[in-house]
Parts: C-alpha cells; structure tokens; sequence
C-alpha cells in the first residue's frame, strides 16, 4: 500500500459502551489527542460526562434502536479514516450496524477492535461474542502479550497477520500536571492503595492480608466501586477495621492519582487482568507496588527486581511484603517508587502507545504517520 500525507488529521470514530470519568478508552485514546487528530466517539449508554469540544459525541440512549440511531448520524456527518471498537459488544454492534445500512462493504476495511482483557477474564457471553469480531475485523489489537498468549488457538488462526500486540500506557502528562498542583501531604500514616472491589480483583486477599500485616496507624484505601463493596465492608467491620479500611466509590481519574500520591505503597491480589493501567499509573505517581505473580503483572515487571511477585491466594506472602514495606526507611520506599517511574517512563507511556497506534492506523489507511518508538509484534 503506498503512504501519502493526508491533508487532514486522522479521522477517529471511537465506538465505546459508556462515557464516564474513568473510561480508559476515551482518557487513553480520546483525550490526549484530541489536538492531534480528528476524534468522534459514539456510545451505546447514555453518558455521563460531556468531552470537550474537540471530540464530537454521538450519544446513544442506553438502547440498541438508540445506538444504531446514533451510530448512523456518525457515519452521515462524514467520512473516517479508522473504526476503533474497544470491547466485544461494540465490536458485534458495529458490524451489525454496517450490515444494516449497507456500509459492510465500503468501511469493513477501515476496522479496528482493541482486546483490553485476557481471555479467562471475559464472560461466557463476551467470549461468544469475539467470535465474529476475529474474521471480520481489519486488525485486532492486543493490550499486552499476556492478553494474545491468553486467547484460544483458533481464534487466532481466524485473526492471523491482522492481530498486533500494543501494550497499554499510561498518560504521564495529565499525571504530572495533577502532581504539580497538589502539595504532597506528609503523614505518619503508613497507608496501602489498591483498585476494584469485584471479585477478579481478589480484595479478600488484600483485606486478611492487610489485617496480619497492619497496625494502628496503617490504612488501606480500595478505590473505586464494585459488587462486593457491602460484602468487603461487612467484612471490614467483623474484623474490627472499619477505622482503617476506606472504600472511595467512583471518582474522577485526578482523584485517583492523587490518593495514589499519598499512599505508600500499591497492592493488587488480582486474579486476572489484560495489562493493568491503575498498576502503571500507581507506579508513574511514583508509589511501590506488591503484585499477584499472573502473567500480565510479570510482563510489567520483567527484568526488574523492586517489583515483588506473589500468588494471587498467598495472604501470608501479601503481608510480609506490606509489613517490609511499612518497616523500611522511607528513603528507600522513594529510591523504589523512582525506579517504577522510571520503568513506565520507559516503557508504557502514552506517546509509546500512540505511536505503534498510529502504525497499526497507518498499515490499514496508507497514511504516513510518525515512526513507531518501538516495534509491534506481528503475528501469522
């Protein structure tokens, strides 16, 4: 295919499930280049933040007639260069969508689909609905190595050279610009941070590991919401923790970064993940972190030694590595929270992301972009 340089941005329609504060797709995606290239985003759920008037918004109703509608009046206003779906339901809902008004065809080759998640970690349901998403997409974008090894054979036989491998990233920018207005609070306060309240996350683990490992002036902060929120408080309150253990709910991204600043240290129990973006971005605010030893944990911390690994049900393990984190100098807490700031700067910052998008973007528009500053695993 032969490159040219396109006279306009890149053209972007998004097709992403719900707009909320901590969307990935739209703070990873959307946001951060909202100067840079021409960015549309139609939704299936009603949203719940306006973008800024950069993006333009295509608002579904919470309803498939309402998502059709709205995706329609996407594909009317203009031409775009690029398709990108971001789960497997926006994936089926587009293809039905283009079957439906007779674009199949014509916008087919503009697709993309990004996989944010390993396999075991998707419902029945969602499994099922890859199936048409693997022969039919134009490239197929894993968020990590650990997500593509996860994937069964065959669907990768039916994907074949149109899978790519880009790994998440985190948005050091909006992280540093956070940091750069907020005083970082000094506290005698050993505090641990962690994200999600379901049940992949594992924060059972956590709050047992916390209760071996704690004393009275430790905290631990569970940001975020989830379906075991009332069960974990219950919890929380048998123990006698209820003091110590603070649960968030949803927050702003910002807030998120800041109760990051102020912690000592991040752990995550989990089960599963793709590639975790809270993980990356708890280590960009320069916090040390205590990770379950799966896959896509060992693909952040390969070739490292400041990244403890330990099995996701090991409660004892977890708490000794609180305890020795609660118990060392705090100089070396920070000569540890530098060294993962300077591992995501290194290799999973957003500019990283975006340039081996724009190579995938590139190889299925023909239009010049920057080089990629890493290379994208391909596979036959």
């Amino acid at each position: 295919m032969n490159r040219f340089r396109s006279e306009h941005p890149l053209r972007i329609l998004h097709i992403i499930l719900s707009l909320k504060p901590t969307n990935g797709q739209y703070n990873e995606h959307c946001l951060p280049l909202r100067h840079k290239r021409d960015i549309s985003i139609c939704t299936y759920f009603k949203s719940e933040i306006t973008p800024p008037p950069e993006i333009r918004l295509f608002d579904g109703d919470s309803s498939v007639n309402g998502f059709f509608r709205a995706l329609r009046v996407a594909l009317n206003e203009r031409e775009y260069d690029v398709i990108h779906v971001h789960t497997p339901h926006a994936g089926v809902l587009l293809m039905l969508g283009l079957f439906m008004f007779g674009l199949f065809g014509k916008l087919q080759p503009s697709t993309v689909h990004t996989i944010q998640n390993s396999f075991q970690n998707f419902s029945l349901r969602n499994k099922l609905l890859f199936i048409p998403s693997f022969p039919l997409f134009q490239r197929l974008v894993f968020c990590s190595e650990a997500s593509c090894e996860s994937f069964p054979t065959l669907l990768k036989w039916m994907g074949g050279s149109r899978i790519r491998v880009v790994q998440n990233a985190v948005d050091l920018d909006r992280i540093d610009r956070m940091a750069a207005a907020e005083q970082a609070a000094s506290s005698d306060q050993f505090t641990v941070a962690t994200v999600g309240l379901i049940k992949m996350k594992n924060p059972f683990t956590l709050l047992e590991a916390f209760q071996r490992s704690h004393n009275q002036s430790s905290q631990l902060i569970f940001i975020g919401e989830g379906n075991l929120r009332p069960s974990l408080s219950q919890k929380a309150i048998e123990v006698g923790l209820q003091q110590q253990v603070l649960m968030t709910g949803l927050i702003e991204r910002d807030d998120v970064f800041s109760y990051f600043k102020r912690a000592d240290v991040f752990v995550s129990t989990s089960w599963g993940e793709g590639l975790p973006v809270a993980v990356m971005e708890a280590m960009a605010c320069r916090l040390p972190v205590i990770l379950s030893d799966i896959e896509p944990h060992r693909e952040i911390a390969e070739g490292v030694d400041f990244i403890p690994l330990i099995k996701p049900d090991d409660v004892s393990g977890f708490a000794r590595e609180i305890r020795k984190f609660r118990e060392m100098p705090v100089s070396k807490r920070v000569a540890i929270g530098q060294n993962c700031r300077k591992l995501i700067e290194e290799r999973f910052s957003l500019p990283i992301m975006h340039a081996n998008y724009a190579k995938v973007y590139a190889q299925i528009t023909g239009i010049q972009v920057p080089a990629p500053m890493k290379e994208i695993r391909e596979l036959g």
